[in-house]
């Protein structure tokens, strides 16, 4: 951002526009807000939310290589299962708070998830979970136990532009 502001916020607004919000539409997501280069997404189901996760970081190592690292934008993903609270279109507590905290603990281009999204997915989607041990996160009572998801190619290329993104999902009725 620092070196080509403009630039940087077209190329995130395109990735946005031409990638990101058509593949969480594809799977069944709502977007809850966007701040920056952060948003908050809901599923109804934790697979869709890996689903379109992966999808996502897929596309975002297609759309990188051609691009000079300096001005690569790659994104964290965080994703957790667990309750929420639905204030006027709006979501909070705890399984939202997981989910920010696991992007925060992403390298860029990674996808990282919770134990309950790990037993959720795991045998449903071609993935395989590297265990980074228990975390205790920011404002959460207990400790997390937090998995990288590595979906083919490895995560993704690492680069010096990060932006950010955090799944939560509620449970299905």
């Amino acid at each position: 951002m620092g070196a080509d502001e403009e630039g940087t916020h077209a190329r995130l607004n395109e990735h946005l526009s031409a990638l990101i919000y058509p593949e969480i539409e594809k799977h069944g997501g709502r977007l809850i807000r966007s701040a920056g280069d952060g948003i908050l997404v809901e599923f109804a189901s934790v697979v869709s939310a890996m689903r379109c996760a992966i999808a996502i970081q897929r596309g975002m190592i297609t759309r990188n290589t051609d691009v000079r690292m300096e001005q690569r934008i790659e994104f964290r993903i965080g994703i957790n299962a667990g309750d929420i609270m639905i204030d006027e279109g709006d979501i909070f507590g705890d399984g939202v708070n997981v989910a920010a905290r696991l992007e925060a603990l992403c390298e860029p281009g990674g996808i990282c998830v919770s134990k309950r999204v790990r037993e959720d997915t795991q045998d449903k989607l071609d993935v395989e979970f590297e265990d980074r041990g228990e975390h205790q996160l920011k404002n959460i009572a207990r400790p997390v136990r937090v998995y990288r998801v590595s979906f083919g190619n490895g995560s993704a290329a690492t680069g010096a532009c990060a932006s950010r993104q955090a799944i939560g999902r509620r449970p299905g009725f």
